[in-house]
């Protein structure tokens, strides 16, 4: 999420990009839904973990600013109650026993915005589970990508979209709002993309919204083939492209 939305593509995110809810298996193990427990779902994307934490019996809120997202969600998963909203300011009022956030929380350069909401949402005792982009997350990308931008000399600055925060700097935002951290860990979780030789341009189109807005289409063709060139020694390995991601994760609760 930025200050002027991107648009998402939410067809390209599932057919291409479903590693993002598939890997938070071990996630959702950690949330622990329970039957008959409100739980909100921040940046839910097209409703697949939605689902699966409302398979529990859990009475579950999916909230996301793309109205793509949205839109997707609920033709997928009816039975589902999905929201657009913004995270920074939650138009909802009932308190929830759990907040999880799976890959949505590194979009928003607000966060201290965005805890407050939970801290707010959360009753006595409930507990907020997330994972982000941690420090350090795609770093050889965005350098690929920056040379990418210098080799084509577009002469506004190149756009950065996300908010990548270390582990003191995120628990401490978390414990000034009130919630008590009892997990955090910083951990590199490199990660292979979808088909093969074209997965980096694939990705680049998903999730690099921000950083292409502004530009022509001709222009956005070029940067990503620009990128692709540049990212290719370190991150095409054995006929794919491996991203070096590194994931923030906590477990928290309310006072």
């Amino acid at each position: 999420m930025s200050q002027q939305t991107p648009r998402w593509d939410a067809e390209l995110y599932d057919d291409k990009h479903s590693f993002v809810y598939k890997m938070a298996e071990e996630l959702l193990v950690q949330l622990g839904p329970q039957p008959g427990e409100h739980i909100l779902d921040i940046g839910c994307g097209t409703g697949h973990l939605s689902a699966k934490i409302a398979a529990s019996g859990a009475l579950v809120t999916g909230i996301d600013r793309s109205p793509e997202m949205i839109r997707q969600a609920r033709a997928a998963y009816p039975q589902i109650r999905f929201e657009l909203a913004d995270a920074r300011s939650i138009p909802l009022k009932t308190p929830f026993d759990a907040v999880f956030s799976n890959a949505t929380l590194h979009w928003i350069k607000e966060p201290e915005r965005v805890v407050h909401e939970i801290a707010r949402l959360l009753k006595p005792g409930g507990r907020f589970v997330a994972e982000l982009g941690g420090h350090g997350n795609i770093a050889k990308l965005v350098e690929a990508a920056k040379r990418a931008w210098l080799n084509l000399k577009f002469t506004q600055p190149m756009p950065n979209p996300w908010y990548y925060p270390s582990l003191p700097e995120y628990t401490g935002l978390l414990e000034k709002h009130g919630l008590q951290v009892s997990y955090a860990i910083l951990f590199d979780r490199p990660t292979r993309l979808e088909e093969g030789e074209n997965g980096l341009g694939n990705w680049l189109r998903m999730f690099g919204g921000a950083i292409l807005g502004e530009l022509s289409e001709d222009e956005r063709d070029r940067f990503i083939q620009e990128a692709v060139h540049e990212a290719r020694l370190e991150l095409f390995k054995n006929a794919q492209w491996v991203v070096d991601y590194r994931r923030l994760r906590v477990i928290a609760s309310a006072a």
